[in-house]
């Protein structure tokens, strides 16, 4: 998956679409990808079940899982609900949203649904 060739902006891809591709696997639907606004963006907007669920996807080729779950600081957690709002604004749902982490690193694929909450912003 990885080349030391590739771009930042390379490697997230493809991170992504191995996360996409392993969420579809547990029956998830993919609705959108890299969902910008202006406090960030978020990696994938999927469907599961009635759930709106944002994934945050973090791929590290040298690290292990627990040092990717690192990356998804509080400041990082406050920017995807607030992107999240934006998204909910432009995509009204009556569903309930959930903030999903998929962690892929030298060690394997962790899915953690309900990584936080978001309540707090």
């Amino acid at each position: 998956m990885t080349d030391n060739r590739l771009t930042a902006y390379a490697k997230g891809v493809l991170g992504e679409d191995a996360a996409c591709k392993y969420l579809e696997t547990k029956e998830m639907v993919l609705l959108s990808r890299r969902y910008h606004s202006p406090y960030g963006e978020i990696d994938l907007v999927m469907q599961d079940g009635r759930t709106l669920v944002m994934v945050e996807v973090k791929s590290r080729t040298n690290a292990s899982l627990a040092a990717c779950s690192y990356a998804i600081t509080p400041k990082k957690q406050q920017r995807l609900c607030l992107t999240a709002r934006c998204y909910l604004s432009e995509h009204p749902a009556d569903a309930p949203v959930r903030f999903d982490a998929l962690l892929i690193a030298k060690d394997g694929i962790l899915h953690i649904p309900n990584a936080f909450e978001g309540k707090e912003w």
